[in-house]
């Protein structure tokens, strides 16, 4: 199992920004895809942007030119910069990989809460 830390959440006024950052416990080169979902109370949880091992980018409608995804190998990390914040942006935030070690796996991080309010 990868262990999947987040960081980076918090209180923002609209029209702000914010970078979610995840950690994983082992290099993140031995992982398919790494991606960044949400989840808003009431709300199913959606994903917001995904980056393949091959740096392939996939983003909802709703963030596509306020939101980049990002990798750095070396740190075993994932970021998410989010841009022109919004209050519908407003949800607990979560990472996620899914990778291939005989199976399929997808893990989850704890989640990471970001409120958009002023």
């Amino acid at each position: 199992q990868v262990q999947l830390v987040e960081s980076g959440g918090g209180l923002v006024q609209p029209g702000g920004s914010l970078r979610l950052s995840c950690t994983a416990s082992e290099s993140i080169l031995s992982i398919n895809a790494m991606g960044w979902y949400r989840q808003a109370p009431g709300n199913e949880r959606e994903l917001v942007a995904q980056i393949t091992s091959s740096n392939i980018t996939n983003y909802a409608d709703s963030v596509k030119g306020r939101f980049t995804i990002s990798r750095d190998n070396a740190k075993n990390t994932v970021y998410l910069l989010m841009n022109s914040l919004k209050p519908e942006d407003t949800a607990v935030y979560y990472c996620n990989a899914i990778y291939y070690r005989s199976k399929w796996y997808r893990d989850w991080g704890q989640g990471t809460q970001v409120t958009v309010s002023s």
